[in-house]
C-alpha cells in the first residue's frame, strides 16, 4: 500500500472539526439535503433488501443521467437483483428521486471519511460496485476493493487539469485506480491516461453519453409557452454558471437590432443562482422574468430566467439555438449530445474539456459552431436566427454525431452482465 493512503486516512481523522465546519456551511447554504443528512455520515434508516445488490455511484446530475440507460437494461436483465444509486448533490438526489425505476434505491454518498464509508459499507454490503466517470475518492474506492467487492470503473474519464493533478499524486492515483478489477474508459485518450496512472486493465467500448434518451419534457407546458413567444426569435443559454450569463446578456444586446423581439432563455445549472442572475442582469437594463417566481413571458420580457430543476428537455425543443454553458469559463463545458437529440443548433466555448472527443467531433461535421467570447456568440445567434439552411444543416449534422454511437450501450452490458450474473450465482449458493 502506498504511504499517502495511510497519510490521508490519518489527515481526514484528524480533520473532522473542519469537515464538520464545511457541512455545516453547506447545510447553511443549501447544499446539503437536512432531512436525509445523515446519509452523509454513512448511516441511514433505509433497510437493506435481500438478495444481491449493486452500488452504482454518479457524482452528480450529469453522471447520474449517463448511468440511467444502463441501470434501467441491468434491472431489467436481472430479475432478482437490486441496485443503490448514490450521488452527492441534493439535485441530482431529486432528479433520481423521479427517474429511478423500481429495485433501484438512492442516498447520498458518505463523505471520504474511513468511518462513514465503513458504516454504510457495514450496513449496505454491495456485492459489486459501478463507479462513474472520475469522482476518484481514496477510501470510497480502495475500502470496498479491500473486502472483496468487485468494482468497474463505467464511463472513465480523466480531464486534463485531473491527469496533471494525479501524476503529481502518483502515490494516491495508483492505490485508488489499482481498486478496479476492471476500468471502462469513454475514449481512447481517457483509457491512455488511465493505464498512464496504474489503472489495469483498460478497455474502451464508447461514451454512454450517447445511450441517453432526449430528456423529457411535459408537452402541455412546453404547448403553452410556445404559444407565449409565438413569433419571437429565441435562444437558449443552458446550464450557465457564473460569469456566463453577463456575457450572454451582452450577446443578446448585439443581436437585437437584427431580430427585434429577441427572447433569451437562461438556464443556470444551478437553479438557488436564480435570483442572483436577475439581479445582477436587472440592474444592467434587462426586462427579466423568473419560472421559479411563477413569472410569465410578456412582450416586454427580455430575458427568461427558468431557475427550475428539471426542465432543460424542455427549453432545448422550445428554443432553435442552444449554446452551452460551462464554456465561456473555464470548467470544461455541458453535455451538447443533449441539444443534438432534441434538434436545437449548438454552440459552446473553447473550454470543452470535460467532452473534447465529442466537442472535436461536432465541430468537424458542422454540427456545432465554437464562439470566443460575447461577440462571437452574438455573430453565431444572429447568423443562425438569420440563415434557416445553415441552422437545420447544423441541426442534421449534429444529429448524425448524435446517432453515431448507438451500440455503446449493449457494447457495456456485455461487459458488465458476467460480473452481475456471477454476483446472483455467489447469493443463491447456500
Amino acid at each position: 500500500m502506498s504511504a499517502l493512503l495511510p497519510l490521508y486516512r490519518a489527515a481526514t481523522t484528524l480533520a473532522a472539526p473542519l469537515i464538520t465546519h464545511h457541512l455545516k456551511q453547506r447545510l447553511k447554504h443549501g447544499k446539503e439535503d437536512l432531512l436525509r443528512f445523515s446519509e452523509r455520515l454513512g448511516k441511514t434508516s433505509h433497510p437493506r433488501p435481500k438478495g444481491p445488490l449493486v452500488w452504482v455511484h454518479a457524482a452528480s446530475v450529469g453522471e447520474s443521467i449517463s448511468m440511467l440507460p444502463l441501470v434501467d437494461a441491468l434491472l431489467e436483465n436481472n430479475p432478482t437483483t437490486h441496485f443503490l444509486m448514490t450521488s452527492g448533490t441534493v439535485t441530482s438526489a431529486s432528479l433520481l428521486a423521479e427517474r429511478l425505476p423500481d429495485r433501484a434505491i438512492h442516498q447520498y454518498v458518505p463523505i471520504d471519511r474511513k468511518p462513514y464509508v465503513n458504516a454504510f459499507l457495514n450496513h449496505w454490503m454491495p456485492d459489486l460496485v459501478l463507479w462513474a466517470e472520475s469522482e476518484f475518492w481514496p477510501n470510497l474506492t480502495t475500502l470496498p476493493a479491500a473486502r472483496g467487492i468487485p468494482m468497474v470503473l463505467v464511463n472513465g474519464r480523466i480531464s486534463p487539469e485531473s491527469y496533471a493533478k494525479w501524476q503529481r499524486w502518483s502515490g494516491l492515483a495508483k492505490p485508488i485506480l489499482k481498486s478496479f478489477t476492471l476500468c471502462l474508459a469513454q475514449a481512447d485518450l481517457d483509457a491512455e491516461r488511465l493505464s498512464s496512472l496504474g489503472a489495469g486493465p483498460v478497455e474502451c467500448h464508447g461514451n454512454l453519453k450517447f445511450a441517453v434518451p432526449p430528456l423529457p419534457a411535459d408537452a402541455e407546458e412546453l404547448a403553452r409557452i410556445e404559444q407565449s413567444v409565438e413569433g419571437r426569435p429565441r435562444w437558449l443559454a443552458a446550464s450557465t454558471h457564473p460569469g456566463e450569463e453577463t456575457q450572454v446578456w451582452t450577446a443578446h444586446q448585439m443581436s437585437l437590432s437584427n431580430h427585434p423581439g429577441l427572447l433569451t432563455v437562461i438556464v443556470p445549472r444551478h437553479a438557488e443562482r436564480g435570483p442572483a442572475i436577475a439581479e445582477a442582469l436587472t440592474t444592467l437594463g434587462a426586462n427579466v422574468s423568473r419560472r421559479a417566481k411563477g413569472d410569465t413571458i410578456t412582450p416586454e420580457t427580455d430575458v427568461y430566467v427558468a431557475d427550475t430543476m428539471g426542465e432543460l428537455g424542455l427549453f432545448f425543443r422550445l428554443c432553435p439555438i442552444s449554446f452551452m454553458g460551462k464554456s465561456l469559463v473555464d470548467l470544461g463545458g455541458q453535455n451538447p449530445i443533449e441539444p443534438a437529440r432534441l434538434e436545437s443548433a449548438i454552440l459552446f466555448g473553447p473550454h470543452m474539456w470535460n467532452f473534447p472527443d465529442i466537442a472535436e467531433r461536432l465541430l468537424g461535421s458542422g454540427g456545432a459552431r465554437n464562439v470566443m467570447d460575447s461577440n462571437d456568440l452574438a455573430d453565431a445567434v444572429s447568423t443562425l436566427l438569420g440563415h434557416d439552411e445553415k441552422r437545420l444543416a447544423s441541426i442534421a449534422n449534429a444529429r448524425t454525431i448524435a446517432d453515431s454511437e448507438t451500440q455503446v450501450l449493449a457494447s457495456v452490458l456485455d461487459v458488465l452482465q458476467p460480473f452481475v450474473t456471477a454476483i446472483g450465482e455467489k447469493n443463491e449458493a447456500p
